[in-house]
This record gives structure tokens, sequence and C-alpha cells, in this order.
């Protein structure tokens, strides 16, 4: 999806422009500077940032790899590799695959809590009276536990 003012640009460009044409805000710029996940940015006399095409492609990819959950240790990887045009496509796969498996269980730990909490609303009664089996289950005992159920 190509953006038309990044055509009609005129670069290089400020911190604004830059988080502008990369939905980036201009914190997180400065942050993956700070990371090291750009280049060294050109400065103005005065100090002020220039961001290149580059600079802001390497935005938009960084944008897209936390759109995807990546963490800054893989996205810092996926720079490097991205950079690199000597890189294998094994080594980009290997990360993307450990971050997939590790989504799957992430998914999984959160499809457990989901099960265990609709059990809880399933027995709580939701009325007037003070038992409650979610502060029971909360509190460490048992549903199986819970008078009435």
């Amino acid at each position: 999806m190509t953006d038309p003012s990044f055509a009609l640009t005129s670069w290089p460009v400020n911190i604004g422009t830059a988080a502008r044409l990369s939905a980036v805000s201009a914190k997180m710029v400065r942050h993956y500077e700070a990371l090291g996940l750009l280049s060294r940015v050109a400065r103005t006399d005065s100090g002020y940032r220039q961001y290149t095409q580059a600079d802001v492609h390497t935005l938009r990819f960084i944008k897209r790899c936390r759109e995807l959950g990546f963490s800054m240790a893989e996205i810092s990887e996926l720079v490097a590799l991205w950079q690199n045009r000597r890189r294998t496509s094994a080594s980009v796969k290997r990360i993307a695959q450990l971050h997939v498996d590790d989504l799957a269980r992430r998914i999984a730990a959160m499809q457990a809590m989901q099960n265990t909490l609709q059990q809880l609303l399933h027995h709580c009664h939701g009325d007037e009276r003070p038992d409650c089996p979610i502060l029971e289950d909360l509190a460490g005992e048992p549903l199986s536990a819970h008078a009435g159920i």
C-alpha cells in the first residue's frame, strides 16, 4: 500500500513528517532510534533530526512487526536480517516460527483462563446472596468445595 504523499515528499524530513508518513508517534520514533533500530539519523546544524526515505521505510517495517506482536528483541533481529541482503530466509523463518509457537502457548493459556472464568460465572448466582464462587476461587478454594455445586 503506497502513500501518495510519500512520493511527493521532499527528503529528508523532520520527525513530525517521519512520524506521520510511518504512522508511528514521534515519541516512538525517538524510542526506536534510542534502541538502535534505526541507523544513525542525520541532524541539522541546529540539532533537528532529519529522516530519509529508508528511515521511514524502516519505521513502517517496525510498526508492522509490532502489529504482529513481535518483541523488541525479535524486531531488532528482523530489522538486521531485513537490511542484510546476504541473510538466509531460514533465519527469518526461525524467528517467525518461535513467535508463532509463543503465540500458540499464550492463546492456549488465555483459553484456559477463559474456560475457568466461564465455569465460575456459570456457578455464580449473581443475586443478593453473599456467597460468591468467583471470590472463593480467587481466594484459593476449589470450585468443588462450594456448597450447592
